[in-house]
C-alpha cells in the first residue's frame, strides 16, 4: 500500500572507528553539507546535524519506504568515501560497523534539533561515552528488546 502521508522522525548517531577523534572542526561543515546532500537525495529531509570529532548526530524525516538500516548503511558509506576521497582527516577514515536511531515524535523535533546543533557547548559538559550510556539507559528502560 502506498503510504501518502508519514511522520517517521530519526535521530541518528554515527560514531568513529573505535571512537577516535578525527573529524576536524576545519572540515566539519564539508562533512555535514554532503551529509545532507545524501540524505535529499533519498527524498528524506534533514533537521539538524553537528559532527563532533568523534560522533556525528543527524535527525532526519525519511520516506516509508526506506528503513533506518539502508538510509545509515547509504549515508554511512557515501560519507567515508567522501571523507577519504577528499582527504577531510589525516589517514583513512570509517564509521563503526553499527549506529543508533532514536525515534523522535513530531512534538519533540525541536528540542531535539536545538540539542544536536547545541553539541559544541553540551560536550563542554559531558563527554560522549557519558552522553551516549544515557541514551541507552533511557531507550532501554521504554523499548523491549525481542528476545
Amino acid at each position: 500500500m502506498k503510504i501518502e502521508y508519514n511522520n517517521l522522525y530519526t535521530h541518528f548517531v554515527f560514531t568513529t572507528l573505535h571512537r577516535e577523534p578525527v573529524i576536524p572542526e576545519k572540515n566539519r561543515e564539508r562533512i555535514e553539507k554532503f551529509i545532507t546532500g545524501v540524505v535529499k537525495n533519498y527524498n528524506c529531509r534533514l533537521y539538524a546535524i553537528y559532527a563532533n570529532p568523534e560522533h556525528i548526530h543527524f535527525l532526519i524525516s525519511r520516506a516509508p519506504n526506506i528503513s533506518e538500516e539502508y538510509l545509515a548503511d547509504i549515508i554511512a558509506e557515501s560519507s567515508e568515501k567522501f571523507i577519504n576521497k577528499e582527504q577531510l582527516i589525516k589517514g583513512n577514515f570509517a564509521w563503526q560497523t553499527t549506529a543508533s536511531a532514536f525515534s523522535v515524535s513530531k512534538k519533540d523535533v525541536d528540542k531535539v534539533c536545538k540539542y544536536i546543533l547545541n553539541q559544541k557547548e553540551h560536550h563542554r559538559k559531558i563527554t560522549f561515552k557519558e552522553e551516549y550510556d544515557k541514551f541507552i539507559k533511557f531507550y532501554e528502560k521504554t523499548i523491549t528488546k525481542p528476545k
